[in-house]
């Protein structure tokens, strides 16, 4: 019987170095069959799920907030926000060229909450002087500018210099007669200020543009001047 088997185990031998099947004798002197390359594959599957799962947790972890992710900083808010707010200060040309959409968007929902506490649902004139306003200062600013702006910034640059025109709309509430006509003036005036500023900086920063900033300020005038009128009849 030992004989038999060691002539088995012999013939096994080839079977085992090519496919990975193997053979061993057990105590009562039989032979016992196993799978080394089963083995191996499954050792290595594992490994490999293993590896998936970690990259995966890494993955998680590496993300990033979903305010980063929407674009909104707040920090820019607030930085564009301070420089509307100064009608004399200087324009940083980076925040010029910022195309940054939520502080516009917040600042169109205040302007028509004045307008709603007077009375007054123009939610609809709000959005629509929005977007005909700038689009069509967009196609004026590339027109009269070699280098160019795009859509995203002139909607950016025209929405924070809002600012002033939901003060005037808060104010027409309490205010009125030639009081409230000298704040609309003064309110128009600062806005346009402030956009064309920010024009000549997101244009360009050389003395070509800035020549032309009250140039640019006429249309942009006559764009804050049509939220002046909503705002006050």
């Amino acid at each position: 019987v030992r004989r038999k088997a060691t002539i088995m185990q012999s013939s096994m031998m080839p079977h085992m170095q090519n496919g990975g099947r193997g053979a061993r004798q057990n105590q009562s002197g039989g032979l016992d069959f196993y799978n080394d390359g089963g083995a191996q594959a499954s050792g290595a599957s594992s490994s490999s799920g293993l590896g998936e799962m970690s990259q995966m947790s890494g993955g998680d972890d590496e993300d990033r907030p979903l305010l980063e992710e929407l674009g909104i900083d707040f920090n820019d808010i607030m930085q564009r926000t301070s420089a509307v707010l100064h009608p004399t200060g200087k324009v940083d040309v980076q925040l010029a060229r910022s195309n940054d959409l939520a502080g516009p968007l917040v600042f169109c929902l205040l302007l028509g909450m004045a307008l709603l506490m007077q009375g007054k649902v123009h939610f609809g004139y709000v959005y629509g002087v929005s977007m005909s306003g700038c689009v069509s200062i967009w196609g004026v600013m590339n027109l009269m500018s070699e280098s160019g702006i795009d859509l995203t910034r002139t909607m950016s640059i025209l929405g924070y210099s809002l600012l002033p025109m939901v003060f005037l709309a808060f104010a027409s509430i309490v205010l009125g007669g030639a009081l409230l006509h000298g704040v609309m003036l003064l309110c128009v005036l600062w806005a346009s200020s402030r956009g064309s500023q920010m024009f000549v900086a997101a244009l360009s920063e050389s003395a070509e543009t800035s020549h032309q900033r009250w140039l640019l300020a006429y249309p942009v005038a006559l764009f804050y001047l049509c939220f002046a009128l909503l705002a006050i009849f």
